[in-house]
């Protein structure tokens, strides 16, 4: 069984860990955060997400990994909005498999970027489980880059997180990048009458 360094284990303060992060290069495996919210019965609130991501330090990029249904209007205009919103989306058209399920992997397309931009920045936010990207990882880590990985942990590998200088899991942060439910009118009524 693996054992990670969470916030409260950490040896290094909070503040020293955001001030040693120099530039900072976000990767972000869309489908992988869906599920996760999904699991955590959230909604992700993106710009939230990015401040939190980001935190004090310098952002080089973001990246934003999915794949894509061209069909699907509001998935279109998602992410449109992400476009607009400080992220970089790279996508990857679904495939359409036998057993009538969708799939688009792009672990290759974020170890290519996360490798080929190495020079260009000094702390890697990885937020992905999928174990396949650990050689890649590791490899960087081997280039003096830091490296976070923030997913949730049920979805995370072992040798991901070994890997990683740091790892946060979604579940202890989701409070800090979710969506705040909109109230009902009928809700925002009864708030005010009963401070009456």
């Amino acid at each position: 069984m693996s054992h990670y360094i969470n916030e409260s284990e950490s040896i290094f303060s909070p503040r020293q860990c955001l001030e040693n992060r120099g530039r900072v290069a976000i990767f972000i495996d869309g489908s992988n955060l869906f599920y996760a919210a999904l699991h955590l019965e959230i909604e992700i609130d993106y710009t939230k997400l990015l401040r939190y991501l980001t935190a004090d330090s310098r952002l080089l990029r973001s990246f934003f990994y999915t794949g894509v249904d061209r069909s699907n209007e509001k998935q279109q205009g998602f992410l449109l909005w992400m476009s607009r919103n400080g992220y970089r989306v790279i996508s990857k058209d679904l495939v359409h498999l036998p057993n009538g399920s969708t799939k688009a992997n792009l672990d290759i397309e974020i170890a290519v970027d996360m490798m080929s931009l190495v020079k260009s920045y000094d702390t890697a936010v990885l937020l992905s489980g999928d174990g396949d990207l650990t050689y890649a990882v590791n490899a960087m880590s081997y280039q003096g880059v830091r490296i976070e990985v923030v997913s949730l942990r049920s979805m995370t590998s072992d040798s991901l997180i070994n890997v990683a200088d740091r790892y946060t899991d979604l579940d202890t942060i989701k409070e800090n990048i979710q969506k705040i439910p909109r109230r009902s009118t009928a809700q925002c009524l009864e708030s005010v009458y009963q401070t009456i």
